[in-house]
């Protein structure tokens, strides 16, 4: 089983989400992806108009180019305003687009082969309050025929509060021995 790490963080480089998507990748071969290294921009929904959508000029086709010949992804974010990062977002967005696109006719049935994981940090509360956003990958992944197959939020808001949560680092090691 191949792995890619779909990284939507980037104000903190080795922040806790990565510190802790970084124990469960610890001695995996993985393919990690950052997403504040590319140029993303957002969708022009062209979905109900006659010319359909347009190509557009950034990096995000070769991020999918990455993705799709991996078996199992994992989306690390951080939680900002109780869910997703505005990258990691920004990115699943133009999915809307790759379902429409002649480059690739089968990007949803790709996608409903892989098994998907999320794992998340954030600073107030985030057994509770990042559910919803665990709802909203559930109904992605639902919608994309993609199994999801767990998550792990963890609690750190300076650098490095993740260690502290042994909760998240028991469950971080849990999955490393499962995708091993």
């Amino acid at each position: 089983m191949s792995i890619a790490v779909i990284y939507g963080g980037g104000n903190r480089p080795n922040g806790n989400v990565e510190t802790l998507t970084k124990l469960v990748t610890q001695d995996l071969k993985v393919e990690e992806i950052y997403l504040k290294d590319y140029s993303i921009q957002p969708i022009i929904d062209k979905r109900h108009t006659e010319e359909g959508f347009s190509e557009v000029n950034d990096d995000y086709n070769s991020i999918i180019e990455r993705i799709l010949p991996h078996d199992i992804l994992l989306f690390s974010t951080p939680i900002y305003w109780y869910s997703m990062t505005g990258a990691m977002k920004n990115f699943i967005d133009r999915w809307s687009q790759t379902l429409r696109d002649s480059n690739y006719p089968n990007f949803k049935d790709n996608m409903s082969s892989k098994k998907a994981y999320v794992i998340a940090v954030g600073g107030d509360m985030p057994y509770i309050k990042g559910l919803p956003m665990i709802q909203q990958f559930q109904h992605i992944f639902d919608f994309m025929g993609t199994s999801f197959e767990g998550y792990i939020l963890g609690e750190g808001n300076k650098p490095g509060d993740i260690v502290q949560d042994l909760k998240a680092m028991s469950a971080a090691e849990c999955l490393r021995k499962e995708l091993q």
